[in-house]
């Protein structure tokens, strides 16, 4: 019966679960600082036995409740703690105003009036009422401490702390930052919003200064809207909020020392963001609404997707603007932005990634809608991909071209709850109250600034017009549209509030919209920091890369000796460093390599290949899901200690002044990881960027990216790019999604020398393959089908002279000395693994009459090449294309009119006929006894005609 009495007690008392939020606020506090909390509490408190060694300032919550769940089922304890002496009903009232505080925090924006349209019904929010903890207003009066509520002072009535939280959480702002587990990350943000009830007091320059802002954002909508009627711009109106919060991000982000600030966005607001924010020509904007191109070649892309750089001056100094391009495929650019940066930061040897800033700026339904921002996310603290934090806006139009009703956009309570993932902040905005925008916006960057993570701004307003100018909105909105036609502008709104407060006068503000349409009209630059004459060591210097010839001989040679010093340098192993049984072995086979003693295999020569290139001070980065070892356990980059399980990176460690080697294995991403790639090598010319995917067909899930960038962003944005992509390929009977790397894709987006795709057969092709990619001042993107088992075929050697030697060949002719010239009657042409499998077809029928002959690179088509090695031939009555992808697959259907060219200058009798697998829905047969059936038959078909 005591006992039962005890447990009643216990579930009654301060420690019962009720009350376990502020007992943690109660008893952290007491650990940063014992004379803040109550005498009653701090005697408590004091029992608790060695707990003073372990008192950090981030104190883990569960050591907390432990200690709490201790003290309420310890007899004496709780007995003590129970005591009459020490709780009063006051007391119990304390605890119970806490309470309401947190509530606050925790639910506060779910209450708060955000959308200024207001047709969001403000929940009712019971954990907000003093009546669900207990008070009433009776209690209004009652003085009680404030703890860790930061108002300036120990004591407030209950009705001040009410109003004072109420206003904090419940206003313009509604933040979400309870989720993050970081406890010094909470209390900061609680300190910036309670001092200051979210509510700032702004110099009467600051509020000018936002009124001239707006004044521009909405002038450039208007003046656009006049001039070019019906023209589609993505105009801003309803989110003119936008200006003043990259106004001021900019700014304050100039005010800590950034040097360059690289911003993604979507359509909506950007030519705005262009004039205003960016200090684009107006004039050189209205020629591109007239049909003028500023691209002397290229197929250029709408206004809309342009990007832009620019320099502005801040009180920090002078800071570099850059605008990434995009295609509609909206949130894609945000891993693009993220790579840009981080080039620029190992530029920059940025290591605290404070002097360059990722700005991404969302659409609210494509956030919640596209999991390449999951994606981006999830990057964003990793070793390979982290920038030190981004700044995420959502422009919140509350529709999502005419999609409105939630139950239809998402399953989550806001767009922004992807963000919680990481623990970012979401400071929820009402777009009508521009001052409030301007002071998340600042809450934002010294958030990044601290503690160098994602943070979101929900910029929550409205879209005047449809999803773009000729478009009604009408048709699927009507009340939404209802209310829109009668809402007064954001600079309405707030030009009003700055009059009746006396700040600004009803002339004053005409002034201020009449002097900005005549800056338009007459040409001039609005920007209001723009620097005329920028700093041009803040811009990446692409000089030596601009207008260079697509040439593919190119002298890839090194060396010898200086190849061979280096390949026994990158296969030492540190004295004391026990690498496992199976690497050590293929380390002393590279070893013998490097002697002589063994012929040189694949993995060796790549990783030579990067050796030299970073012994000609170029940098190089290597990212995918397995690059480290390898997925085919070939490449060896990164050794793993046995005992200690640390690592050591060989090519890392050339030199102390080497240019750096960067090599990650990546997450389980392809989309965004090569988008975050194809961003790096665009700010990084001179670097040799690398992705390698697990096996090649995984790129499928990176499509938008090999479409809308890599194949098409010098063409249409004259962005060069050096990106290369290993894409392991080859049909080994290992089934569909294993076989291959679709080949027939890339070379169905080659043209006008956009590309390269190459088909390596030797590790003396890859070593000049990647030397020439590197070396050479060309960018062009590589496409390169990798092996899998050529990693290891016994005939798939080299010799360290043909690596020091030469070139990259983009024709292999016979090389076999049984095969006599004169004497060939049929040439089979293939590219990549299938060669191996015809050389072994032809040497047990000793069929030497067939010459086999390897195009290595696919396109550009090497066609004088392959013309010189056929030249010879004068015999020949029969050529064949000979692939192992099926016949609608693979290079037949996008490289036959070259091979066919060429054959037809020879002589117009020949024809150029298919040896390969039939057609197929499938990449590849699921079936070993299948796959090598098929394999057997079309063999027959290339070298003896047996069809």
């Amino acid at each position: 019966m005591q006992n039962a009495s005890m447990e009643e007690q216990w579930l009654s008392s301060h420690f019962s679960g009720g009350n376990q939020t502020y007992l943690d606020e109660m008893y952290e506090a007491y650990l940063l600082d014992p004379n803040s909390v109550p005498e009653q509490w701090r005697t408590v408190f004091d029992k608790l036995p060695n707990l003073n060694d372990e008192i950090t300032t981030d104190t883990p919550h569960q050591p907390v409740r432990d200690h709490f769940l201790l003290m309420g089922k310890t007899n004496k304890i709780a007995a003590d703690t129970l005591a009459p002496s020490l709780v009063t009903e006051h007391e119990r009232k304390q605890v119970r105003v806490h309470q309401l505080a947190t509530a606050f925090r925790f639910r506060g924006h779910q209450n708060a009036n955000l959308d200024p349209l207001n047709l969001s019904q403000r929940k009712s929010v019971p954990d907000l009422e003093l009546k669900y903890h207990g008070l009433t207003d009776a209690d209004s009066d009652s003085v009680f401490q404030c703890g860790n509520l930061y108002f300036g002072k120990k004591e407030a009535t209950l009705q001040e702390i009410h109003d004072a939280m109420s206003t904090t959480y419940c206003s313009s702002i509604g933040a979400e930052f309870t989720h993050i587990v970081n406890t010094s990350e909470r209390r900061w943000i609680e300190q910036r919003m309670e001092s200051v009830r979210s509510k700032p007091d702004y110099s009467i320059d600051a509020r000018l200064h936002i009124l001239e802002r707006l004044a521009a954002a909405e002038g450039m909508e208007k003046y656009l809207g006049s001039k070019y009627p019906g023209t589609k711009r993505f105009g801003l109106e309803g989110a003119e909020s936008l200006i003043p919060l990259m106004d001021e991000l900019i700014q304050r982000s100039g005010s800590y020392g950034t040097k360059e600030i690289v911003i993604g966005m979507a359509h909506r607001g950007r030519l705005n963001m262009l004039v205003n924010i960016l200090g684009k020509n107006p004039t050189n904007l209205f020629e591109e609404f007239e049909g003028k191109s500023f691209l002397s070649v290229g197929s250029g892309d709408v206004k809309y997707h342009q990007g832009f750089s620019s320099n502005v001056m801040t009180s920090g100094g002078e800071l570099h603007l850059a605008l990434a391009f995009n295609p509609s495929h909206l949130e894609i650019a945000a891993p693009v932005v993220e790579g840009s940066v981080r080039a620029r930061q190992d530029r920059r040897r940025d290591h605290s990634r404070e002097q360059v800033i990722p700005v991404n700026i969302h659409g609210d339904a494509s956030f919640a809608g596209q999991g390449v921002v999951m994606e981006t996310f999830q990057m964003s603290q990793t070793r390979a991909y982290g920038t030190g934090g981004t700044i995420h806006i959502v422009i919140n139009n509350q529709v999502g071209f005419t999609t409105s009703r939630q139950e239809d956009c998402r399953s989550t309570e806001y767009c922004t709850d992807i963000a919680k993932m990481v623990q970012a902040p979401i400071f929820h905005v009402n777009g009508d109250d521009p001052e409030a925008v301007v002071f998340v916006t600042q809450l934002a960057v010294d958030y990044r600034q601290q503690f160098k993570r994602d943070v979101v701004i929900d910029l929550i307003c409205y879209r005047r017009r449809g999803h773009n100018e000729a478009d009604e909105p009408a048709m699927t909105q009507p009340m939404m549209y209802q209310v829109i036609r009668s809402h007064k502008t954001t600079f309405e709104l707030y030009a009003a509030a700055m009059i009746s407060k006396g700040i600004a006068t009803v002339e004053g503000v005409k002034r201020v919209s009449d002097d900005y349409r005549n800056a338009l009209a007459n040409g001039e630059h609005v920007a209001k920091a723009l620097v005329k004459e920028p700093n041009s060591e803040l811009f990446v210097d692409w000089t030596p890369y601009l207008n260079q010839p697509v040439v593919d001989d190119f002298d890839s040679s090194y060396d010898l000796k200086a190849l061979q010093a280096l390949a026994l340098e990158i296969n030492t192993v540190p004295e004391g460093f026990p690498v496992q049984r199976q690497v050590n072995k293929i380390l002393e086979d590279r070893v013998k390599m490097a002697m002589g003693a063994l012929p040189i295999n694949w993995g060796f020569a790549e990783m030579l290949a990067y050796a030299t290139v970073l012994k000609q001070d170029l940098p190089v980065r290597i990212t995918g899901q397995d690059v480290g070892r390898g997925t085919f356990v070939h490449r060896h980059a990164v050794w793993h200690n046995q005992k200690d399980g640390s690592t050591y990176v060989p090519l890392a460690n050339l030199s102390v002044d080497q240019p750096r080697f960067q090599i990650y294995d990546s997450f389980l991403s392809e989309e965004a990881v090569l988008a975050f790639e194809y961003g790096y090598s665009t700010t990084m010319p001179s670097a040799l960027v690398v992705w390698e995917a697990q096996f090649g067909d995984f790129a499928n899930g990176a499509q938008v990216v090999i479409d809308q960038f890599i194949t098409s962003g010098e063409h249409k944005w004259g962005r060069l790019c050096g990106l290369t992509m290993l894409l392991p390929h080859g049909y080994e009977g290992q089934g569909p999604e294993h076989s291959s790397a679709r080949l027939e894709r890339y070379l169905q987006l080659c043209a006008e020398q956009n590309i390269q795709v190459c088909m390596p057969t030797t590790p003396a092709q890859v070593f000049h393959m990647l030397r020439r990619q590197a070396v050479r001042n060309l960018r062009k993107p590589l496409i390169v089908m990798t092996p899998k088992s050529l990693l290891r075929h016994k005939d798939a050697v080299s010799t360290l002279e043909e690596l020091s030697q030469g070139r990259f060949e983009t024709v292999i002719g016979d090389q076999d000395a049984a095969v006599l010239t004169e004497k060939v009657d049929r040439v089979v042409l293939c590219s990549g693994k299938v060669y191996y499998d015809l050389v072994d077809k032809r040497r047990k029928e000793s069929a030497f009459n067939v010459a086999i002959i390897r195009i290595e690179q696919l396109y550009p088509f090497p066609e004088e090449r392959l013309s010189e090695i056929l030249a010879p031939y004068s015999n020949v009555n029969d050529v064949v294309w000979c692939q192992e992808e099926p016949m609608n697959q693979g290079a037949w259907y996008s490289s036959q009119h070259h091979m066919r060219r060429i054959l037809h200058r020879q002589s117009e009798k020949l024809y150029l006929r298919y040896a390969g697998r039939e057609a197929s829905a499938s990449p590849a047969a699921g079936y070993m006894s299948l796959h090598l059936e098929q394999l057997e038959k079309f063999l027959n078909d290339a070298i003896l005609n047996i069809q």
